[in-house]
């Protein structure tokens, strides 16, 4: 199976732009904070349940930027905390070994250099008497869809704005049929049900193995958060990932009119990703019979990341502004697959015209992403 870590053009953009996805990711922010409650109550229920001495922890799909450290600095502080109140935890000694995986296209150069300023950072964060645990932090790269860990070594996972990726390209899957979705790119209003069926059917067989292969990795109740984009309409085709990438297949289409685009290119492009519904998701974790459901949720997050800065600045409060704001974000974490596929030379006027389209969109309505938050305990045995 032709896995997604073999093309050198699949991470995020990086380097020293303004387009790249370390000063373009705060709506994976967003959804970091929206969920540190629900990361604390797993951090806890390991720590007090299964007393590790040395807990590992692993961020799959880590990236790069403040994130990746935000979410390290939430678990440190959780197990500070909760030794820090409760006198039988207390007694047990406990380090932390971090994990930080991503593909091997990851910059995780720039993670490892930030960390003697998160270190001090985070001991200044905390108030007198509530001693740190000792943290080790460590890069993995590879695919989430491979063994990553031994047998029985992790004790929590957490994942992100990952799961929505496939693990394969839908072409190579089967290319004839990937064809008939003609110029969409992704799942849209015209798309055959041949080729909704070939999202679907990787989706499951992807969120099958991923399940099959941490539930391997986990100490027998450990646990998993995941967060991912998915979908609040039961109607694969009116999703909101359809809606947001219909603009940008639009704004594709017309630089195909232009020759700034070929057509055969256009034709066999389809995004790698699948927004699944609840319902979806239930279901594959029940069918594995591998985990249990602790948390399950649905929460919106506007499409454009500033938009609850409107109110107190001005500067954001526009429906072009924030068609903008949304182009940046999207170009952050698709622009290497668009490059690889048709050539930089198009991708300024491509995000120029797209975020005038998401403008008028933007104009008219307050489009939202659903984002699925899912906390899972490993089954014992």
């Amino acid at each position: 199976m032709k896995m997604l870590e073999e093309p050198a053009d699949f991470h995020m953009a990086v380097g020293q732009s303004e387009a790249n996805y370390a000063n373009n990711s705060r709506l994976q922010q967003k959804a970091l904070l929206k969920t540190k409650p629900v990361l604390d109550k797993a951090v806890r229920q390991v720590c007090s349940t299964l007393l590790p001495g040395a807990m590992v922890v692993a961020d799959l799909g880590c990236s790069v930027g403040a994130n990746t450290l935000l979410f390290v600095s939430g678990v440190i502080s959780t197990v500070a905390d909760g030794r820090h109140g409760n006198e039988r935890i207390r007694r047990y000694p406990m380090e932390l070994q971090f994990f930080l995986n991503d593909l091997p296209g990851n910059d995780f150069n720039q993670v490892f250099q930030s960390l003697q300023h998160f270190t001090k950072s985070i001991e200044a964060s905390h108030p007198k008497g509530v001693t740190l645990p000792p943290f080790y932090i460590s890069g993995l790269p590879g695919s989430y869809y491979t063994r990553l860990f031994p047998c029985q070594s992790v004790h929590l996972f957490h994942s992100s704005y990952c799961l929505q990726w496939r693990s394969q390209l839908i072409k190579d899957i089967d290319e004839k049929t990937a064809y008939l979705n003609g110029c969409n790119i992704y799942i849209a209003k015209s798309t055959p049900p041949s080729v909704v069926k070939l999202y679907q059917d990787q989706f499951q067989k992807d969120m099958s193995l991923f399940l099959k292969l941490r539930h391997q990795e986990l100490v027998p109740g450990g646990n998993m958060l995941l967060t991912f984009l998915g979908r609040k309409n039961p109607d694969v085709r009116d999703g909101d990932l359809s809606h947001l990438f219909a603009l940008l297949a639009q704004a594709l289409k017309s630089l195909l009119t232009e020759g700034l685009v070929e057509k055969g290119k256009l034709e066999s492009f389809n995004l790698p990703l699948y927004g699944p519904s609840m319902d979806e998701v239930k279901a594959a974790v029940e069918q594995s019979e591998l985990f249990g459901i602790e948390h399950m949720e649905l929460f919106e997050s506007s499409w454009d990341p500033y938009d609850d800065l409107q109110e107190h600045d001005s500067t954001h409060s526009s429906p072009a502004r924030g068609g903008m704001n949304v182009a940046r974000c999207i170009r952050a974490v698709y622009e290497p697959l668009l490059a690889g596929h048709f050539g930089e030379h198009m991708l300024d006027e491509l995000f120029r015209r797209y975020a005038q389209l998401v403008g008028r969109h933007l104009a008219r309505e307050k489009a939202k992403f659903s984002v699925i938050v899912l906390s899972l305990n490993r089954i014992r045995g």
